[in-house]
């Protein structure tokens, strides 16, 4: 896999970003997880470019399970790459600046298969870094998150970092948001007790160039609808509402979070603009990604929680915190599916 255009064109305007100061990445060591991920790769990648571009002598050191693989994703890039397969001791002996933890399961069936998976991987992975780091320091650490951990708001309320959700244990899609909560209270543990700077990001669900064609999430579902020009159908109503994030704009909440978030904080990230149900983001698709020649139906099932699917949600996401810092949100819902749909078929 190569950068297409559509991300080298991201990756610029991260460069350019106001509220990034990239000189203060200059000679800096990163341990990155979750480095193949969407998030994680377009992370690296804006590192990678970037410090291309700004002669920053970044090097970057990634965790993965696969290293091959990853070596083959990013053989393109100048930067300097240390690769440790997941599960190995990092034998590092040098100084690391910041540690970003992205590595988590990200797939709703997933969590209701492999609910033991899902907690055990979220913390077996936090405790490992965190422990790592209690002996060899760090300026920052920043986990992300999940909008998820918010639980159920009632409709119309905007939610603040101090509003979290209480879920049934019994219920195995919710794993996933109980890990998180255990993560992030892992994390606050670590920097009361040890002094470890570290930041939680709060995320909503975040796409954009560099999703797979075949991902299992519904955006890229209707992605391939407008692509495939299928029509859009719905198992659900449709009525949870929420906002989204572009890829790029949640690289640049994370460097920022790096260079300026306050230790012990959680701070949550999301385009406020995007905020909609899913049945309006189908028809938006079908409407003006597929040009009207897709429609939206229903096939409504009673059990949704079996296919993965969570209950109806009202996640209106109160950004304020992390705007204070002076971070914004770039790309809008309809920008974010043309490029997403533009990268897949523009490989640089």
């Amino acid at each position: 896999m190569r950068m297409n255009r559509i991300q080298i064109e991201d990756y610029k305007n991260i460069g350019e970003l106001s509220f990034i100061d990239w000189s203060q990445f200059k000679g800096r060591t990163f341990i990155i997880t979750g480095a193949t991920g969407l998030i994680g790769s377009n992370l690296v990648n804006a590192l990678a470019y970037n410090n291309q571009e700004k002669k920053l002598n970044i090097k970057l050191i990634l965790p993965v399970r696969n290293v091959s693989v990853t070596k083959e994703l990013f053989r393109w890039t100048e930067v300097k790459i240390n690769f440790y397969e997941l599960g190995t001791k990092l034998e590092i002996d040098e100084p690391v600046d910041y540690i970003v933890h992205l590595a988590s399961p990200t797939s709703s069936k997933f969590f209701t298969e492999k609910p033991a998976d899902t907690i055990l991987s979220n913390i077996e992975g936090y405790r490992a870094l965190l422990d790592w780091t209690v002996t060899h320091p760090v300026k920052k650490f920043v986990g992300l998150s999940t909008m998820e951990v918010y639980g159920f708001p009632k409709k119309g309320h905007m939610v603040k970092e101090d509003e979290l959700g209480a879920f049934e244990t019994m219920n195995s899609r919710n794993s996933y948001p109980l890990a998180k909560i255990a993560c992030e209270a892992l994390c606050n543990s670590y920097y009361t007790q040890y002094g470890i700077p570290i930041v939680v990001l709060r995320a909503t669900q975040t796409f954009g160039p560099g999703v797979k064609y075949d991902d299992g999430r519904v955006f890229a579902q209707f992605m391939r609808c407008a692509i495939e020009k299928k029509d859009i159908v719905l198992k659900t109503p449709g009525l949870t509402e929420r906002p989204y994030l572009y890829t790029a704009d949640a690289v640049s909440a994370i460097l920022l979070a790096i260079l300026n978030a306050d230790p012990g904080q959680a701070y949550t990230i999301a385009n406020s603009d995007t905020y909609c149900s899913i049945k309006d983001m189908a028809q938006l698709v079908a409407d003006e990604i597929a040009s009207g020649e897709i429609k939206v139906l229903f096939d409504l099932t009673d059990d949704i929680e079996k296919l993965g699917y969570s209950k109806t949600i009202y996640m209106n996401l109160d950004t304020t915190k992390m705007m204070k810092m002076g971070w914004k949100a770039e790309v809008g819902l309809k920008e974010m599916y043309k490029r997403m749909i533009n990268g897949i078929s523009s490989e640089d």
